[in-house]
């Protein structure tokens, strides 16, 4: 299906943004290398992909309005309109030279989500869908993975490191998982992880505290993949709680009940009933 005018737009700063992206992933193989490290660059790389998005966007569409990782809320003056943007995704990665970090735009129209759009320079991957229409890696339609027995998944999910909350409630949850699943991975860029469940490539996600910029591209790719997201609830309210639950619908129902069974401690339970 052609892509619609808004999406050319989203995918031309994309893509631009993504150039400038590559170029300093280029430098930063060498720098991660050096003793002082490339951080203070991978910054510098970061606030000028979100620059260049920035521009693109609204020299496109100037009257939208934006939610940006590092500068916040620009309001426009079309206020039923919001683009959502992650300029750097997985930042760790990109800082360590590991080829996994995306690009993320989300659109709001009327407070709905109704487009997004991940994009991987290094591999060249773009991800791409708005409601109604389905989801497309490049030019190749996605579904979501068929298979409806936890044990036979791989699950994906991201590991709260150090200085971020629920570490303990984290390691209850991946016990609960990985006691029930084919196994569990990590990439460390929560738009791709949304994205490759989109593919197929992993059969559900779940996370905590995450942003809305994290979120906003991949709900609505999910979605058009035949994927069921919801937030650790199970409601839908994922960019207000930070938390997200996704895959096909039987393995989202299978992988929340098994969160929410994780989110006591077994010793709290065994303290409620003394009988065992």
């Amino acid at each position: 299906m052609p892509a619609s005018a808004l999406m050319n737009v989203m995918v031309g700063a994309a893509r631009k943004a993504g150039r400038s992206l590559a170029r300093d992933f280029g430098e930063v193989e060498q720098l991660q290398v050096s003793l002082k490290g490339p951080a203070n660059f991978v910054s510098a790389a970061d606030t000028r992909a979100e620059e260049i998005l920035h521009k693109e966007l609204l020299r496109a569409r100037p009257g939208y309005g934006l939610l940006l990782e590092e500068h916040g809320e620009v309001e426009g003056a079309d206020r039923t309109h919001r683009f959502i943007v992650d300029p750097l995704d997985g930042t760790t990665n990109f800082l360590h030279g590991i080829p996994l970090f995306a690009i993320s735009i989300g659109l709001e129209r009327d407070g709905e989500l109704v487009a997004g759009l991940i994009y991987n320079p290094a591999s060249n991957e773009m991800f791409t869908a708005e409601r109604g229409k389905g989801a497309f890696l490049n030019d190749r339609r996605l579904r979501v993975a068929a298979r409806t027995e936890l044990a036979d998944c791989v699950i994906v999910t991201g590991i709260p490191h150090r200085g971020k909350p629920g570490q303990d409630l984290f390691l209850r949850e991946m016990q609960a998982v990985m006691s029930a699943s084919a196994g569990v991975r990590r990439t460390g860029a929560a738009a791709l992880d949304l994205a490759w469940v989109a593919a197929g490539r992993f059969d559900g996600f779940w996370e905590r505290n995450l942003r809305a910029w994290d979120l906003a591209a991949g709900i609505v790719i999910l979605r058009e993949a035949g994927g069921f997201i919801s937030d650790t609830e199970g409601k839908d309210r994922m960019l207000e709680t930070g938390s997200v639950v996704a895959g096909n619908e039987t393995i989202q129902r299978k992988l929340l009940k098994q969160l929410k069974a994780a989110e006591v401690p077994h010793d709290a339970v065994a303290a409620a009933d003394p009988s065992g």
